[in-house]
């Protein structure tokens, strides 16, 4: 036994030399998880968005025109010039209810008493009588025949003719497409900007209507030419419906597989 003690010890030694290199040698460490920031839910990587907006319009051809209309008169005194101004107005609103027009389309916007002053070359201004104005805004529902109700309220009594625009009462299937055609634009925006990142388009993640402050407008500008043998010539043209949208799209590597359409939520 006392042959082997001393290879023992050497064997020992050798090993205890080894320790300091094996202490200092890199050890491999395990994969670190991304950042906290970089961590989606149940512990997947955030994927890129990308925000694009869509817009579209539709038309639809209006069945509805508004006229705002009145009567202006003068008299000595403001009964003078009201009484009449209410008797032309009157008559004015004979001939809508003659012509069809019911009792809701029509509205009074407007009555208005004012001195009619005269000036004179440095002379003080004087009062020389009283101007009454009284208007009112009238839907028609019969665009076609608009241009002879026209005819007609000149002919009454109607001297005022101050402003004229066409609507159309329901618009919903007109919004709806022009919505639908905005959606298809903010797709087509998405994937042209994802194809051109060298990407391609994942999941749809939002989607908003962004409606357009501004109301439906005519496409072509309404042309009213008075002319003394005919009717007053109406052109309506079409409304335009705008409508504007907003997506966010996941991003994806070109040769990721396609994502999965998520499944419809169960109604509880």
């Amino acid at each position: 036994m006392t042959r082997l003690r001393p290879t023992l010890t050497v064997a020992t030694i050798a090993l205890l030399a080894g320790l300091p290199a094996l202490a200092q040698s890199p050890v491999p460490a395990p994969d670190a998880p991304p950042p906290s920031h970089m961590m989606g839910h149940h512990g997947m990587p955030h994927m890129a968005k990308l925000t694009v907006t869509g817009e579209a319009s539709a038309t639809a051809e209006p069945d509805l025109a508004i006229i705002t209309l009145g009567v202006s008169t003068e008299g000595d005194s403001a009964a003078a010039a009201m009484s009449e101004n209410s008797t032309r107005q009157k008559a004015v609103i004979d001939a809508l209810t003659a012509e069809g027009i019911e009792a809701r389309d029509i509205q009074t916007s407007g009555l208005n008493l004012s001195p009619r002053m005269q000036y004179d070359n440095n002379q003080p201004p004087k009062m020389v009588g009283y101007t009454a104005q009284n208007s009112v805004t009238v839907r028609v529902r019969d665009i076609a025949g608009l241009g002879a109700v026209l005819d007609k309220l000149v002919a009454t009594g109607a001297n005022e003719i101050s402003g004229i625009s066409f609507a159309r009462e329901d618009l919903e299937a007109a919004q709806d497409q022009a919505r639908a055609d905005a959606v298809k634009d903010a797709r087509r925006r998405a994937e042209l900007m994802a194809e051109a990142a060298g990407l391609k388009l994942g999941n749809i993640r939002a989607l908003a209507d962004n409606p357009v402050s501004e109301g439906p407008r005519p496409v072509m500008a309404m042309r009213a030419e008075a002319k003394a043998d005919s009717s007053v010539p109406i052109a309506a043209g079409e409304l335009e419906i705008n409508a504007r949208v907003s997506a966010v799209f996941d991003l994806l590597p070109i040769d990721a597989p396609d994502a999965p359409v998520p499944p419809p939520a169960s109604a509880n």
